[in-house]
């Protein structure tokens, strides 16, 4: 007879483990930024420009977000955090306008989004107008671009034409540009905007600002009185724009 052979040992039970992440959500109540799942979990978008989009995003309107400055806060370094920013702009959730003012100095205008702004045009750079320009250039620009905010803000030539006043007069009473594009787009609707120029032009009626009071006129200077000169007759001291002998002595030397 033959040895029978041992049969082949079983194999172990294999142990099935899920290695899944495992949410713990609690409810926010305060202090919180939400933040929709087209940015966490963008597709083309690096990490370091979804997390610097989701700290842009959770800043009180005004905050600073220039290189430099966002370079203090964490530690990627001012080239990291130019390449991030260029992907946000690139993919919508970002744009950046260059304005500048009389004073010739260029100042950087950003604006976040919380939705891509996929189809906005570029914004081109603003220049503000010397004292002596006319103002229709910058209020033109402006009621062009305001598409880039919402589309339903689209107008015609025709359109920016008849508004280009109105914008002037906002301007013309020192009211910046930004803050004008800021009273035209906040608050809208969400009613389809039929009429985009009567809306526009009911906004900028109802909501003009008052214009500035007349600056007093500055106080006269004071005149600076002559220098302490000596006499070159007494050697006393007195006041007189040029070196010579005052006026007790000047008598005596003309006789």
């Amino acid at each position: 007879m033959t040895d029978k052979q041992p049969s082949a040992p079983a194999p172990a039970k294999t142990r099935h483990s899920h290695s899944g992440v495992i949410h713990v959500n609690e409810p926010h109540t305060e202090n919180f930024t939400v933040v929709g799942n087209h940015l966490a979990q963008h597709p083309d978008l690096s990490l370091m420009a979804i997390g610097l989009a989701v700290h842009i995003q959770s800043l009180p309107a005004g905050a600073s977000i220039g290189i430099k400055t966002l370079a203090g806060k964490f530690p990627e370094g001012e080239i990291r955090i130019a390449a991030a920013l260029r992907e946000l702009e690139e993919h919508g959730y970002l744009t950046r306008a260059r304005e500048r003012l009389q004073s010739g100095q260029v100042r950087t205008r950003t604006t976040s989004y919380n939705k891509p702004r996929s189809a906005a045009p570029p914004i081109p750079e603003l220049t503000a107008p010397r004292a002596s320009e006319p103002k229709k250039t910058p209020a033109a620009d402006l009621l062009t671009r305001l598409r880039a905010y919402d589309s339903r803000l689209l107008l015609s030539e025709r359109d920016v034409r008849r508004l280009v006043p109105d914008v002037s007069v906002w301007l013309e009473r020192g009211v910046p540009a930004t803050v004008v594009e800021q009273a035209l787009t906040s608050g809208l609707p969400q009613d389809p905007i039929k009429r985009p120029a009567a809306f526009l032009a009911r906004r900028l009626t109802t909501l003009l600002p008052a214009p500035l009071p007349i600056a007093p006129p500055p106080p006269p200077r004071a005149l600076r009185p002559d220098p302490l000169q000596t006499c070159d007759g007494c050697e006393r001291a007195f006041r007189a724009p040029q070196p010579g002998r005052c006026r007790d002595c000047r008598p005596a030397e003309a006789a």
